[in-house]
């Protein structure tokens, strides 16, 4: 048996394995979120803002892997029949590009400026210090963020000089995937912190914003830091990552930059335990039956059962963060979920997901008395009631209208034509105590409108108007 494993092993070649590699976690998922995308449909890159509305809606799944996936939602929701207006416009996009380019014109030096200005006033001034602008450029996503990590360290290595990152790239973990996000700016201090600069063509009155942009653009920016965090945790010693970032707007009506600074650690830590509760990609998409799709291309009644399949959790304030509202909205209204009349609605209610379980409740009909979402709820009924019934109308129904008193002789009436009264005093008045009764005021008489006059002849019109 030796001799011929040895004559076998010496005279014939090695074929090789035809058996793939095993996949890895990570290859593995992706090959799974491309079967979830369609084929040959790009994936559309996770941005801060809708990392943001991610965040504020942990619990809707449908959103997790649709966004982790890559899935072009806007396009999802035209195919599905409920297209949605959210996004911003061109003209407003083309606006911000422009007032962006002039906030980095020159070397970003009027950015920098409002960075020494605004948040470090003690370091020297970037007029008078050495400013390096790393090139950031590389292939791929992957490429930039570890370029990008490179250039950090680099410039947090480099003590006495203003470092301007200008569209870094970072990466953030998110329920188990990687996202890419861009920052409009990242700006390295003398000292080696760093600072998240976020630049919004919505104008800035008197030194105050819209608050709702303005609370809109401490989320995103929150993200921004969350990303820098996990960058400087790698670095020994990590460098300190400021909480406050610089926002950036014209002033005015005009299109001078000024700036603000913004504090972000409420949102910051909101957006960290929020991303923590996010359910993993991977569990979600197993749960997924066996050759589901979320690609617009194919037929309508598959591409519903497709995202059927995932739960979503719909609330109002989706209307404006997510393109799939309007037709969550509708599938939540179809159900009746209580969810659609807001969140401190839902959470009031307790186990009660349904408007017709929250109803029988109310009447009585189903639920755990000790409860005190249904205690409250056969209270409010019992009030309901009470006010209705002293009201002078039964429990079935509303109140019937009072009847109206008889016309006053000489007025307008169903009975008979009258002289006009006028419309503000009431026909019949109760005499006020300790008063005189109130006489309705005298009709107006209708006057013609007097005939336009005629220059004479021989007058000149010029001379007639004067």
């Amino acid at each position: 048996m030796s001799d011929f494993h040895g004559s076998a092993s010496s005279g014939s070649e090695r074929e090789p394995s035809r058996t793939p590699p095993p996949r890895t976690r990570g290859t593995r998922l992706r090959h799974r979120l491309a079967e979830l995308r369609g084929p040959d449909v790009p994936a559309k890159a996770l941005d801060a803002r809708a990392l943001a509305a991610l965040a504020a809606n942990p619990g809707c799944r449908r959103r997790a892997i649709l966004d982790g996936a890559g899935v072009d939602k806007g396009s999802l929701a035209s195919a599905l029949g409920s297209p949605s207006v959210f996004g911003q416009s061109q003209f407003a996009l083309v606006r911000g590009n422009a007032f962006e380019a002039k906030v980095k014109a020159d070397g970003g030096a009027e950015l920098l400026r409002l960075v020494h200005e605004k948040l470090d006033r003690g370091a020297e001034p970037p007029a008078e210090a050495r400013v390096e602008v790393p090139d950031l450029s590389a292939t791929g996503p992957e490429g930039r963020a570890a370029r990008t990590a490179l250039a950090l360290r680099e410039a947090t290595g480099t003590a006495g000089a203003w470092t301007l990152l200008d569209h870094p790239m970072l990466a953030l973990e998110v329920a188990g995937s990687p996202a890419f996000l861009e920052p409009d700016a990242v700006v390295v201090h003398p000292d080696g912190s760093w600072t998240v600069v976020e630049i919004k063509s919505f104008p800035m009155l008197d030194g105050s914003a819209d608050p709702a942009k303005v609370g809109a653009a401490a989320r995103q920016a929150a993200v921004y830091v969350l990303a820098l965090e996990r960058v400087a945790a790698r670095l020994d010693p990590a460098p300190r990552v400021r909480h406050r970032v610089l926002l950036v707007c014209p002033k005015d009506f005009s299109n001078l930059p000024t700036a603000s600074a913004v504090d972000v650690r409420k949102q910051r830590a909101v957006t960290d335990r929020q991303l923590a509760r996010l359910t993993r990609i991977e569990e979600i998409a197993d749960a997924l039956p066996e050759g589901a799709c979320f690609s617009p291309e194919q037929s309508a009644e598959a591409l519903a059962a497709a995202v059927e399949a995932v739960p979503a959790t719909y609330a109002p304030e989706c209307l404006s963060a997510c393109e799939l509202a309007f037709h969550c909205r509708a599938r939540s209204r179809d159900a009746g979920a209580v969810t659609r009349l807001g969140r401190p609605v839902r959470a009031e209610l307790g186990g009660l997901s349904t408007v017709e379980e929250v109803l029988a409740a109310a009447r009585g009909e189903a639920g755990d008395p000790d409860d005190p979402a249904v205690a409250a709820l056969r209270r409010a009924a019992r009030l309901r009631a009470e006010a209705l019934a002293t009201a002078g109308a039964g429990p079935g129904g509303p109140a019937a209208p009072a009847a109206l008193p008889k016309s006053a002789p000489g007025s307008r009436s169903a009975s008979g034509p009258g002289p006009a009264r006028c419309p503000r005093v009431a026909d019949h008045h109760a005499r006020p105590a300790g008063g005189r009764a109130l006489r309705p005021c005298p009709a107006r008489r209708h006057r013609p409108a007097p005939a336009p006059v005629r220059p004479s002849a021989g007058l000149r019109t010029a001379d007639h108007r004067r």
